[in-house]
């Protein structure tokens, strides 16, 4: 998958990124072409070279229809979720590497009705901010909304399954 510069893209674990260049280079004699991104977050910037992007899990903005399944599965009454705190975390953070919108909101929906059930630890509360904010900032960048419209958008899917979007951290 090739991107062009000023492209938003999804650079997984981070959420959205603009594309800011793509220049070469020659690291350890071999010549690599890079994309510099710019991610909207914490607004750093990550170097990925061109040929591990797709490795890297880095890609499009999903589309509407992406969009309306998952605001579709977060209205649902059912929830995957794993009882063990470690095998929870770990599936957990493996959905959250790999960048997948219905992934991700899986991640936010469990840790959600966790919560409902006893306090999540600190770094389970930190996954669940960073999932809230994914899907916020993808929503936000798919249907060209402001953020607290598309958090308003996110609780209303949320509420069908009596469940409460988080405040951010």
């Amino acid at each position: 998958m090739t991107f062009q510069v000023g492209e938003k893209v999804i650079y997984p674990n981070h959420g959205v990124a603009t594309i800011e260049n793509i220049s070469s280079r020659t690291l350890a004699g071999q010549f690599q072409r890079y994309y510099l991104l710019r991610l909207a977050y914490q607004n750093m910037t990550v170097m990925v070279p061109t040929n591990h992007a797709d490795s890297v899990g880095l890609r499009k903005v999903s589309r509407n229809g992406e969009m309306a399944k998952v605001l579709e599965y977060l209205g649902e009454k059912r929830c995957i979720r794993s009882r063990d705190w470690k095998d929870r975390f770990r599936e957990n953070s493996e959905k959250m590497q790999h960048g997948n919108l219905l992934a991700i909101a899986e991640v936010l929906k469990g840790l959600l009705r966790q919560q409902l059930e006893k306090p999540l630890s600190f770094r389970e509360r930190k996954m669940l901010d960073r999932a809230r904010h994914m899907l916020t900032s993808e929503l936000c960048t798919s249907k060209g909304l402001k953020e607290c419209d598309a958090m308003r958008t996110l609780g209303d899917a949320l509420g069908k399954a009596n469940l409460q979007l988080p405040e951010p951290l």
